[in-house]
């Protein structure tokens, strides 16, 4: 879904990557056509990609690779957003995944995108591109432990001291609230801290709490939280 994450992952592997054993380009501009996506790739593999012929484009791509393949080297396209791709710019990837030496591909590529993709990638018109397909992951929102672990954790990196300190029952709001997409969490959490500084809190509460949902909820950046009704039984009673 929207918000879970996904280019924030993006950026964390390729941090990783070794330059001198992976050249990767990511692509997050993806409302494009078929014939302009294969131009795109080639530009931001460094090509001259002013021909107008698409097999002149494939071929300089599949030279790069195999020249990258023969020095031990991997080549991977990672596109961001892919569920915008129109279905003719998908079947031209699998062009690429024709691009081999020896039956292993030249080239790796990584599709991210939200939840419409896998549907878009099942249909008739697809199902080469399908069958392709060596690996899928579905990015799950986070459970209320998983969002209490993820609230501490993102305080820890900014050197939070236990001061404010949290009551512990504020989680399980967040997470409903949120469905636990980490950039509701965020919004809700940044807007908690505001509301802690303004009023110089040391402690942070359900009234607190509270006091920030109806706020975001006024302004439309969330859904309404009723705690009487949705909440868990412990909170009924605040």
């Amino acid at each position: 879904q929207p918000g879970t994450g996904k280019s924030t992952l993006i950026s964390d592997l390729t941090s990783e990557f070794d330059g001198g054993k992976i050249k990767f380009t990511s692509l997050n501009c993806t409302q494009v056509q078929a014939d302009d996506l294969i131009r795109l790739i080639a530009l931001n593999f460094g090509l001259d990609a002013t021909t107008e012929y698409k097999s002149l484009l494939l071929h300089g791509l599949k030279e790069l690779f195999l020249k990258m393949h023969n020095e031990g080297r991997r080549s991977l396209l990672i596109i961001d957003e892919a569920q915008d791709l129109p279905a003719n710019a998908l079947e031209e990837l699998r062009l690429l995944t024709n691009l081999q030496q020896n039956n292993q591909p030249l080239l790796q590529i990584f599709l991210v995108g939200q939840s419409e993709l896998r549907q878009t990638i099942k249909t008739p018109q697809l199902e080469q591109l399908h069958q392709r397909i060596v690996a899928t992951c579905h990015l799950a929102p986070l459970g209320i432990d998983e969002t209490e672990n993820y609230i501490m954790y993102r305080l820890e990196q900014v050197g939070w001291n236990d001061n404010p300190t949290f009551d512990p029952r504020i989680f399980a709001p967040i997470q409903k609230v949120s469905q636990g997409i980490p950039r509701l969490i965020n919004l809700v959490c940044s807007r908690l801290m505001l509301h802690g500084m303004v009023d110089e809190k040391h402690h942070i509460d359900m009234n607190d709490l509270k006091v920030v949902l109806a706020s975001l909820s006024n302004e439309e950046l969330i859904p309404k939280y009723d705690f009487a009704e949705k909440a868990p039984a412990i909170l009924r009673s605040i």
